[in-house]
């Protein structure tokens, strides 16, 4: 488990640009992580040691993919070689002939459903994801990333905050995940940010810390 409190949101996703809102509570994201690590290492046999590529943006399913190669051990790493490759829809024309095992693409649909369609080499990860389980034990007891305690003193913040990020401004898992998840905090992302609706979405979702 991934907070105290599986009851609370723990990530909350805006898209300004959508009027998407998707809210995860703890026990919701630990199912998505804990599926994630399923697929990763009853899936595909991966474990410590392998490395994982990720292309993707700030987004609550790049949590989940991030969050479940943390508890399944992998490395997330784009030096190769590589044994899982998860890439943006928009981004697969990057990847060229890095050398994956096992490819999947993401095309951040609302809501979580899956793709209409698919890369020629690519599985839908929302499609594949669902069929594992949604418990997986254990956790690694360290946070990933370079020392999330200390980013969260760095950036103000503490247990209990409620903390919202421009996505475009803290692209780094570091701050936008990590840091704020391994203090006791709660996220409020916010792709294509718009300046106009902080001040209401700061209200609303008893904001205490901005990254903007």
């Amino acid at each position: 488990m991934l907070v105290k409190d599986p009851t609370r949101p723990v990530v909350t996703w805006y898209d300004d640009a959508t009027g998407e809102r998707v809210e995860l509570s703890g026990a919701t994201l630990d199912n998505w992580v804990a599926k994630t690590a399923n697929l990763l290492v009853d899936g595909l046999g991966l474990g410590a040691g392998d490395r994982a590529a990720v292309l993707l943006p700030p987004h609550w399913q790049t949590a989940a993919v991030l969050l479940g190669c943390w508890a399944a051990r992998l490395t997330v790493d784009t030096d190769r070689p590589i044994d899982v490759l998860f890439a943006a829809a928009d981004r697969v024309h990057e990847v060229g002939e890095l050398p994956a095992g096992d490819r999947y693409v993401l095309g951040f649909a609302p809501l979580g459903m899956p793709m209409r369609s698919v890369p020629d080499g690519f599985v839908d990860y929302v499609a594949d994801v669902r069929g594992y389980g949604d418990r997986f034990a254990p956790y690694p007891s360290e946070w990933p990333g370079d020392d999330p305690l200390r980013r969260a003193v760095e950036l103000g913040i503490t247990e209990g905050d409620r903390v919202l990020v421009d996505a475009a401004a803290h692209p780094d898992p570091l701050d936008w995940l990590y840091a704020p998840l391994a203090a006791g905090a709660s996220v409020v992302l916010c792709g294509n940010l718009d300046p106009a609706k902080v001040a209401d979405r700061e209200t609303a979702e008893q904001i205490t810390v901005q990254l903007v």
